[in-house]
């Protein structure tokens, strides 16, 4: 367990540590950070959690080495670059770099600080990141996406006509967009608030996308948590690691963050999500998304996220640990040391889960063994592994409830 520090009481801690390995650099320090931190330091791996807030749960943790605060990259992208060659000058060796939400991938990807090795394919994320790009490429290779319109080149009014209302909209690169809009997904209504959110993301000069409202099958969300490879010399591409995650429950229930997710089978989201991997040449770690949509009757793609999320733990209690195959990577380490047993297919996020039980809006998919289960700090035994809370490492769980019960809050629900 470490304290989170200011810049400079960060650097003298890592002034007076020696690293035997390259450390990773975690970005940000909440849920998604933690479970990277997890799965890393499983394999002997240490690790400097990075933010711009104190509050996340990671730095409590006892997966974690060191944490402090660097410039965040929205505010300046420029310092943080130099935030960042200052941390591995004082770690006295190169490190490898995580980027747990959009802005800190685009940020090592954009910035490419001396001394660090990426985890992900820095030349092909931004693009793959940038939904204008996504979705032209989804049409290309014929995977189904929601009925979208760029509005840096289709007329906003002709996008309303043509969609109806309500609609929704959607800024191309998602952190950026949300820093304005407050949100990465607006909701609109009808044309009074089209127009208004439209105007607030010109004047911003943040690229967005008008999008048809898909009639959700809840419950039904399937996504391909994966890490690919990059090419070898011989252009050959070693397998991916990859299972595919049923988001059983969100919260809030309709378009919440995944609270219950279990490794399901299907050949088509696999095929189709590595298709969009592959024409974008990018190799790393990935989440792709795909909802039911009951009109279609079919899946489509919603994004895909060439990153850690909040219930990475999942692959990795399923014998896929993405992470440490980022890491060996980057390293030149074994890939081989990321496969292991499956020691879990569901994972819960139990902060929301007993938020939407309370509520009456979430089901209670849990058996009754897998309670027990739970209560009693080994939630292995019944095929479960949990976001955030863990017995064998007690701090991130009371991070979470000092947070909960207190004026502070955590500007990233993941």
């Amino acid at each position: 367990m470490s304290e989170f520090s200011s810049f400079d009481a960060l650097c003298s801690t890592l002034d007076g540590h020696e690293f035997d390995r390259p450390p990773a650099l975690v970005a940000n320090a909440h849920i998604t950070g933690l479970g990277v931190a997890r799965a890393l330091a499983a394999h002997d791996v240490p690790v400097v959690a990075l933010d711009r807030s104190g509050d996340g749960v990671a730095p409590a943790s006892t997966a974690v080495t060191a944490a402090g605060r660097v410039t965040y990259p929205l505010d300046d992208r420029e310092a943080f670059r130099e935030d960042v060659e200052e941390l591995v000058d004082r770690i006295g060796r190169e490190a490898v770099a995580f980027g747990c939400m959009d802005e800190w991938v685009n940020a090592f990807a954009e910035t490419r600080p001396d001394g660090v090795h990426l985890s992900f394919d820095a030349d092909a994320a931004p693009t793959v990141l940038d939904k204008q790009e996504l979705y032209a490429s989804a049409e290309r290779l014929g995977v189904p996406f929601p009925e979208t319109y760029a509005l840096d080149g289709v007329d906003p009014d002709e996008a309303a006509d043509a969609l109806g209302f309500p609609l929704v909209v959607k800024p191309a690169r998602k952190r950026e967009g949300e820093e304005v809009l407050g949100t990465n997904v607006v909701d609109v209504p009808d044309r009074e608030a089209f127009d208004e959110t439209v105007a607030a993301a010109r004047d911003a000069d943040i690229r967005v996308l008008a999008q048809e409202k898909v009639d959700v099958a809840v419950g039904e969300d399937r996504s391909l948590a994966s890490y690919v490879p990059p090419r070898a010399a011989t252009g050959e591409r070693a397998d991916p690691l990859a299972v595919v995650g049923n988001a059983r429950v969100r919260h809030p229930r309709a378009f919440g963050t995944s609270c219950v997710v279990d490794v399901v089978e299907d050949a088509t989201i696999r095929e189709q999500a590595l298709s969009m991997l592959t024409d974008a040449e990018y190799h790393g770690i990935s989440e792709s998304e795909f909802v039911y949509d009951t009109e279609r009757g079919e899946h489509v793609l919603l994004d895909v996220n060439t990153r850690p999320w909040k219930w990475i733990g999942l692959p990795v209690a399923a014998g896929r640990n993405l992470p440490l195959a980022a890491y060996e990577t980057a390293v030149g380490g074994e890939i081989d040391r990321a496969r292991g047993p499956e020691r879990a297919s569901r994972w819960v996020y139990l902060r929301d889960f007993f938020a939407g039980l309370a509520g009456g809006e979430t089901p209670n998919l849990l058996t009754g063994d897998q309670w027990r289960a739970i209560a009693g700090g080994r939630p292995a035994d019944a095929g479960v592994t949990t976001g955030v809370f863990d017995s064998t490492d007690p701090g991130p769980t009371g991070r979470l409830l000092e947070t909960e019960f207190s004026a502070r809050e955590y500007y990233c629900s993941c």
